[in-house]
């Protein structure tokens, strides 16, 4: 009864002032807003968010601060989150390990479905296959025929256990019938030096973060892993020898669950109209990710969607992280 009293005053309050819903969305943002990324400053990640940050500030007229929380495989990052207030001034920028977290990690801090709520998927993001100019394969099918001869021979570096470069090239592995040997790196930039420095046969990371290297001619691009080439570049993907094959990246912003739904539709879609601007659409071309900008609804079901597929790859490769 105490209960139901303290609601209805609250109520009575609420009315009183004239605040519904959709006014306090259109309120929003009211104070200096922060997006959580959870990775060191300098990635790839960093980059369009900072540009996402400039156009949203434009738009919201109020100061959008990029704040840093890597660590625990963007666990870290995805917990701040999740215990923030559910006022739409805290938002978190995630990736695919937001799906992958709940089977890989048996201790998370937060629960994936239930305490964070999507608001929209920034971006589809590739994966690529990169070796040495001077490796002994330059295709998909010789890169496979090779391993086959040479079991346990090769080995392939990735930023980390348990991220999606790891687990797609784990798939991988299962379905064309070859093994490596998997060299989890602090990062990206670790694995690309380990790479070019003859210790790495093989790397496989973002198209984006590894692009520069292999234009530059210090690596080779094997195949990229999503179901059609990186539009504007001209690079094998894995489906075009293993029919079917499809394995990518996501980018996208959570926020608290209990974020009130109008404020989730309004940071949506603000961040759709940035999605748009030509600086994101000319970044995005540069660095061969594909634009999203989807519904709440849309990215929660696309998150829930990947949790089942890439628990199956955990469970069946045997991959735990404590």
């Amino acid at each position: 009864m105490r209960w139901i009293k303290v609601c209805t005053g609250m109520a009575i309050a609420t009315l009183a002032l004239g605040v519904t819903a959709p006014a306090f969305a259109q309120q929003w943002p009211t104070a200096p807003v922060k997006i959580i990324i959870p990775f060191p400053p300098g990635g790839p990640t960093d980059t369009v968010g900072r540009i996402l940050a400039k156009n949203l500030q434009e738009t919201w007229g109020q100061t959008v601060i990029i704040d840093y929380k890597p660590g625990a495989g963007t666990a870290i990052g995805a917990d701040f989150v999740a215990k923030s207030a559910p006022d739409g001034q805290t938002i978190g920028m995630v990736n695919s390990s937001l799906a992958v977290n709940p089977s890989l990690r048996k201790q998370l801090p937060y629960n994936t479905l239930k305490d964070l709520s999507g608001v929209t998927q920034l971006f589809d993001m590739q994966l690529a296959i990169v070796a040495r100019p001077d490796a002994p394969f330059n295709t998909l099918k010789e890169l496979i025929e090779y391993g086959k001869k040479n079991p346990g021979k090769l080995n392939y570096g990735t930023p980390g256990a348990g991220s999606t470069t790891h687990l797609g090239a784990e798939l991988l592995q299962r379905e064309a019938g070859f093994t490596m040997q998997h060299v989890a790196m602090k990062g990206s930039a670790p694995a690309h030096t380990e790479l070019m420095g003859g210790r790495l046969d093989l790397v496989v990371d973002p198209f984006l973060s590894i692009l520069p290297y292999a234009q530059g001619g210090r690596m080779k691009i094997i195949a990229t892993m999503g179901d059609k080439r990186v539009a504007g570049h001209d690079y094998p993907t894995v489906a075009e020898t293993m029919p079917g094959f499809n394995v990518g990246a996501l980018l996208g912003f959570v926020v608290p669950a209990g974020t009130p739904k109008s404020v989730v539709r309004k940071i949506q879609a603000d961040t759709a109209r940035a999605l748009a601007s030509p600086e994101i659409q000319a970044r995005a071309k540069e660095y061969g990710l594909k634009v999203v900008g989807s519904a709440p609804e849309q990215f929660d079901a696309l998150i829930a969607s990947e949790m089942k597929k890439w628990g199956k790859v955990i469970t069946d490769a045997k991959i735990q992280i404590e």
